[in-house]
């Protein structure tokens, strides 16, 4: 199991308490975003370095949910909350909204970013599952090189989620995942985090996997159930405007 740095410098490893560390200014100073190197023009990461982060930052989400007495919600995960070493080790960040709370119960306020948040969200409020859903989007744009919503793309590839379930349906999953890899991925690999992406993504919360499993599945010590594009909830799209 890798030694997990949450955000705020939070650090951790299984089996230890979770202590946060207030002063993080002068830590956060050597992180970059993942934005930054993802969405401007630098060279591009390589497909083993995309999973290694996705990896990263399961486990942390993970443990956040269940290493402590009280969940904490993130409530904001997207690529520019997630920051960098010089090793390109994945770090949570961007706990602005991030929200204690007691396992089995939601938070009431509605909050997080267009593109991630889960449709439920405006009607019961922030859970677990809603932190599920926005990894799932998460997945989908590092992946496919571009953010879940996207309004100067075409109509039809506007919403990451339901563009890539329609490859997924056309037989065509390859179709959406970014062009500067240059074909340079392991093809079971993007096609099981694809897969998974649209899982966390599911509209219906119950079907979504709980990062316990999310973290099974990334690191292929768990076998996806079979599902296809035409299951319920997979890749309809759910813009959230708060």
């Amino acid at each position: 199991m890798p030694y997990i740095q949450i955000g705020f410098n939070l650090n951790t490893s299984y089996g230890n308490n979770l202590n946060i560390h207030k002063d993080i200014s002068n830590y956060n100073m050597r992180l970059s975003s993942l934005n930054n190197l993802f969405h401007d023009d630098k060279p591009p990461l390589s497909w083993s370095q995309r999973l290694a982060i996705l990896k990263d930052i399961a486990y942390a989400l993970c443990h956040l949910h269940t290493r402590a007495s009280q969940v904490v919600l993130h409530q904001d995960i997207k690529a520019s909350n997630v920051l960098l070493n010089g090793n390109l080790q994945g770090f949570l960040g961007g706990f602005r909204m991030a929200r204690f709370h007691d396992h089995g119960f939601t938070v009431s306020a509605a909050v997080g970013t267009i593109g991630y948040m889960a449709f439920e969200q405006m009607q019961i409020g922030a859970s677990t599952r809603t932190d599920v859903y926005a990894f799932g989007a998460f997945m989908l744009e590092v992946t496919c090189g571009r953010r879940p919503f996207d309004p100067e793309m075409p109509v039809e590839k506007r919403h990451l989620v339901k563009w890539v379930c329609e490859c997924w349906r056309n037989g065509s999953l390859v179709d959406a995942i970014d062009t500067k890899l240059g074909g340079k991925f392991i093809p079971g690999e993007v096609e099981m985090v694809l897969k998974l992406g649209l899982l966390c993504t599911n509209t219906l919360p119950d079907s979504r996997p709980d990062m316990t499993h999310v973290v099974a599945y990334i690191n292929s010590h768990q076998t996806l159930s079979d599902f296809s594009p035409d299951t319920p909830g997979i890749g309809d799209s759910t813009l959230v405007l708060i």
